[in-house]
């Protein structure tokens, strides 16, 4: 039984049919076309706009698709009957003998994933890219072609994990997000995203920010088995990634591997971060020094992540709609150089705005907030930004950051918060700016 008619959902009904499971695709709201269309072609039975609750509660086995909550009635009847509730990657890990690279963080995570399939895929690696990222992760394992997967991974998926366990499993950092998902409480979240590691053995490697006080934390009361490998762009360290006198160093094994940071395709300090991890990752699969110098030259980031779109009358436009905690607007604002007309808001987690304070104060003109519920916003920065304007559409918001906006400025799409009070997804959100910016 598969909750959820998505990309995890439709991908697993692939997987689920070829592995001669009875297959069955129910979704609360609507299916779209184009996975309905898969369903039909591959002879899956499936039901949209509501749950069959005993068809259901007869299942054998069921794949939560990552958006469905613990809190959802289905899977608390589902719990209580003692039927087995896992998630896409833990069913589709037991089909491949691949070997898994899973990376998990509250940021970075995107940007990480793609430059390390970048790098083992230059380095002739026979490698996928999958899991919150692109093409569903069972689907791909069903077509059994891929000897490597890169697993982009959100604690949501890593919820429903038993016995998965990856390779490599990469932490980028922490930072409070989903809140709303875990009783508001900041350690639930945390303990979510190092259930990666929890079947690790000692022949597997963990990568992890080794200047996140968090991470640092529940390292020191918790252990794991897998080879740590941490990076760092304070302090220099025996074993690991770190940053001497402009330069990446990587250490692993007695083997040493050097880059300027100047040369690295993708600038800010959290960039080089993202970098540290990949080319670690890179580093333990052998991939050469030359091939990880080359890649990381010509890796030009992901969309929608501090993506530049146009400039207009000396108006640089940047989209970084996947901005969808307080800790990604951070790194954002950080790294405008001239005065900026910020646009944010959407469906608040629980954010707390106050860390953004002095870098408002600092570069911020002014705010135009793009969200049903834009009360929390205002009371944030109101005695620190004299223009504050409410809309309620993207292309609304954008006319009136063309309007605030003068030459040499900045105006950054970066909204702290989901995007589902009035688009799809971010990647939506994304669009419609840079649809409506070309519109001008």
């Amino acid at each position: 039984m598969i909750l959820g008619g998505g990309e995890s959902g439709v991908g697993t009904a692939i997987l689920g049919k070829k592995k001669e499971f009875e297959v069955f695709v129910s979704d609360f709201g609507k299916i779209k076309e184009k996975y309905k269309q898969v369903l039909v072609n591959n002879g899956i039975e499936w039901e949209d706009e509501g749950h069959t609750e005993a068809k259901i509660l007869s299942a054998d086995l069921v794949m939560k698709s990552p958006g469905i909550p613990e809190k959802a009635p289905i899977i608390k009847k589902l719990r209580e009957q003692g039927v087995k509730v896992i998630s896409e990657i833990e069913l589709a890990a037991k089909y491949t003998k691949a070997t898994i690279v899973g990376i998990t963080g509250s940021n970075g995570k995107t940007t990480t994933a793609s430059l390390t399939y970048e790098l083992l895929k230059d380095g002739g690696l026979n490698v996928a890219l999958g899991g919150n990222i692109g093409k569903s992760f069972a689907e791909q394992v069903s077509e059994e072609k891929y000897e490597n997967f890169v697993l982009e991974l959100s604690s949501f998926q890593l919820d429903g994990i038993e016995t998965f366990a990856p390779h490599i499993a990469v932490l980028t950092n922490l930072s409070p997000d989903h809140l709303d998902r875990y009783d508001y409480k900041y350690e639930n979240y945390i303990a979510s995203k190092f259930r990666i590691t929890m079947n690790q053995t000692s022949q597997d490697y963990f990568i992890y920010d080794a200047d996140d006080v968090e991470i640092i934390k529940w390292l020191s009361q918790n252990s794991i088995k897998s080879q740590p490998l941490p990076f760092s762009t304070k302090k220099e360290l025996n074993q690991g990634a770190f940053k001497r006198n402009n330069e990446i160093i990587i250490k692993i094994n007695n083997t040493e591997f050097t880059m300027p940071i100047a040369t690295i395709g993708i600038q800010g300090e959290h960039n080089v971060k993202n970098a540290m991890a990949a080319s670690t990752v890179a580093t333990l699969l052998r991939i050469r020094k030359q091939t990880i110098r080359e890649s990381l030259e010509g890796f030009q980031g992901v969309e929608h992540r501090l993506e530049k779109v146009l400039k207009i009358n000396n108006v640089l436009y940047i989209n970084d709609s996947k901005a969808t905690n307080v800790n990604a607007t951070f790194f954002a604002l950080d790294s405008m150089e001239n005065p900026t007309v910020w646009i944010v808001g959407g469906v608040d987690k629980g954010n707390d705005y106050s860390e953004l304070l002095p870098l408002v104060n600092e570069k911020v003109k002014a705010i135009i907030c793009l969200g049903v519920d834009n009360e929390k916003i205002i009371n944030a920065f109101g005695n620190v930004v004299d223009t504050i304007i409410e809309t309620d559409s993207m292309t609304m918001a954008v006319q009136v950051a063309y309007k605030l906006a003068e030459r040499n400025n900045t105006v950054l799409l970066s909204p702290a918060c989901a995007s589902f009070d009035l688009f799809e997804n971010y990647e939506d959100r994304g669009r419609q700016f840079k649809e409506a910016v070309r519109n001008l």
